[in-house]
């Protein structure tokens, strides 16, 4: 039991020490405007195949687990840039786009979660549970935003795809 606690603080140290920009600074080390703002690195993996579901590394998995444990602390800030890491190791990943939006809606920021749920909608081709996710923080997004009719019409397609 210690030496797996051992090896998955290991994997999730190994994925901290990924190359990329600190956040905050560009690539040439100069500062950039603060804010939330997705991760731009380029794929280091070939999204997935149509009709196959993503599978996550241990690195990612072990990050999105310590995500969640932040964000269900209350620790929305620490919670998105976890998640913003594990993205840096698998960008094309659709549940941690998600799980990056459900993270910017808790924090009020409806905009930029309805960005990250058609971010993972764009991703998740063929994967009917990563797109329900996907239009169910669309709609979240919409409803927080006043948007209550294309919010239903989001809903609906979330449940049409896990009605199958």
């Amino acid at each position: 039991m210690r030496t797996a606690l051992i090896l998955l603080v290991a994997i999730a140290l190994s994925a901290c020490a990924l190359h990329g920009p600190l956040p905050g600074t560009s690539a040439a080390g100069t500062a950039v405007p603060a804010g939330p703002q997705p991760p731009t690195v380029a794929p280091e993996h070939p999204a997935t195949p149509p009709g196959r579901p993503a599978q996550m590394g241990p690195a990612a998995s072990a990050l999105l687990a310590q995500a969640h444990a932040q964000a269900n602390a209350g620790e929305y800030v620490a919670a998105g840039a976890t998640l913003e890491r594990a993205l840096r190791i698998e960008p094309d990943t659709p549940l941690l786009w998600v799980e990056l939006g459900r993270v910017q809606l808790a924090q009020g920021n409806a905009a930029q979660a309805d960005a990250m749920g058609r971010k993972a909608l764009a991703l998740a081709s063929g994967d009917g549970e990563a797109q329900a996710a996907a239009w169910t923080l669309i709609a979240g997004s919409l409803r927080a935003r006043g948007n209550t009719a294309e919010a239903v019409e989001a809903e609906r397609r979330a449940a049409a795809l896990t009605a199958h």
